[in-house]
């Protein structure tokens, strides 16, 4: 166990460490606390929902595992989020895939869909000081297929594009309800196997299908449109490509959804955060670590993840990017896979925090590139772990390695006996 004797005394020495670089700990910590991560409920499912449509995943995406202890109901899955929020510094939000609605056992088609599905939520919300955020789910659905809102068969576009519309209108009931906005996620898997005759045919479908479902302004929601590489069995061609995204995005004033997965994995996440900020209003994070592919492993404390903090921080930018996770990993127990990736994350704020950018400026400004590198290395090795460790308790929170015997222990005596 940890001694808070140790934990202040290494907290003390660590912030006359940083206050040298002229970084005032005390402040890093109250930034801290206003960092909300909105947390993905689909872990503690493997995103499959209560919709009662049955069948395994489609649309050109997959959970691989089958560890003991999946949440199969409502009130199993709310009980597995607060307790990874127990072991979690700080105060966070909930994303919910419109699938995890309320349903009470009945079958509500997906473009029948209203906010009474999402009332309890709503309560559960308040009650637990967790705002809502939500998505629309256009896959694992017998209309699906390989084609929704960039589909030419009007039935089946029509009935996205309803679907759509009601998600949006249960977002803005959520923002209403917990008086404060509720960011609404946009994905679709849209795509082909093999390279369609017309690219641009689809994309024309997809942004009239955009257009029509944004045609209702609303005050307490937040439109997010995510793009995707591609998807399995999609590979050749994703109509809602990040540039397709990107264009509609900058010219309709929505915001861009990044999720760190859904890109090459040469290319730098972080490095669009600068440019993006410029062209549109906000930023969704959607962060997640691909390994080879879009496989949505357990995000950890890499240097993606730290580069992608740091420009954030540097952009001075918390106000306006919003910070979601979006993994799901069914090989090892998923309340440990919530908590890893969400402190991971937090991790990686908390050191891009301690950055002493004035000085690092100075740097700069004066061509002293040598100083500017070298300070950059030593920073790697400074004591952020002390700060880290404070803030834990500061939130009476674990500190440390300590949170893996809690999860055992509610794996023992909850998730086990599933």
């Amino acid at each position: 166990m940890t001694n808070e004797n140790h934990v202040l005394q290494s907290f003390q020495l660590a912030t006359e460490r940083y206050a040298s670089l002229g970084v005032d700990t005390t402040q890093v910590l109250e930034k801290m606390n206003k960092i909300s991560l909105s947390l993905h409920c689909w872990q503690a499912d493997d995103v499959t929902g209560f919709e009662n449509q049955g069948g395994s995943l489609t649309g050109g995406i997959q959970v691989t595992g089958n560890y003991p202890g999946k949440a199969r109901t409502i009130n199993e899955l709310r009980l597995d989020v607060l307790c990874a929020k127990s072991y979690i510094p700080g105060t966070h939000r909930l994303n919910l895939h419109e699938i995890y609605g309320d349903f009470e056992g009945k079958v509500v088609d997906r473009n029948e869909v209203e906010p009474s599905h999402f009332q309890s939520w709503m309560e559960w919300g308040k009650e637990h000081n967790m705002k809502l955020d939500f998505n629309s789910t256009s896959f694992s659905h017998p209309k699906s297929g390989d084609l929704t809102l960039a589909n030419p068969n009007n039935d089946i576009r029509n009935f996205w594009i309803e679907h759509t519309k009601r998600c949006r209108w249960i977002s803005e009931e959520m923002g209403k309800y917990q008086a404060d906005p509720c960011m609404m996620n946009l994905w679709i898997h849209d795509g082909s196997k093999e390279v369609p005759a017309s690219r641009i045919k689809y994309r024309r479908i997809l942004e009239q299908s955009l257009d029509e479902i944004f045609s209702t302004e609303y005050a307490n929601m937040k439109d997010c449109i995510e793009a995707k590489l591609f998807g399995i069995g999609l590979e050749s061609y994703t109509v809602g490509s990040y540039d397709f995204y990107l264009g509609y995005g900058a010219k309709k004033g929505k915001i861009v959804t990044l999720d760190t997965g859904h890109f090459h994995l040469t290319e730098s996440i972080a490095d669009k955060i600068s440019s993006m900020l410029l062209f549109t209003p906000e930023i969704m994070l959607h962060v997640s670590r691909p390994i080879r592919w879009d496989s949505d492993h357990v995000v950890i404390l890499n240097d993606d993840l730290q580069d992608l903090a740091r420009e954030i921080i540097r952009c001075d930018a918390l106000d306006r990017v919003h910070i979601g996770l979006d993994y799901f990993d069914a090989t090892i127990n998923r309340i440990g896979a919530y908590v890893i990736g969400c402190r991971a994350t937090q991790k990686a704020f908390i050191q891009a925090l301690l950055e002493p950018s004035a000085l690092l400026n100075s740097y700069e400004e004066n061509g002293q590139y040598f100083e500017r590198l070298a300070l950059q290395e030593e920073l790697k090795s400074m004591p952020w772990q002390a700060v880290w460790d404070y803030y834990c308790i500061l939130n009476d929170v674990p500190v440390g390695e300590n949170y893996i015997s809690e999860i055992q222990k509610y794996e023992q005596t909850v998730t086990s006996k599933r």
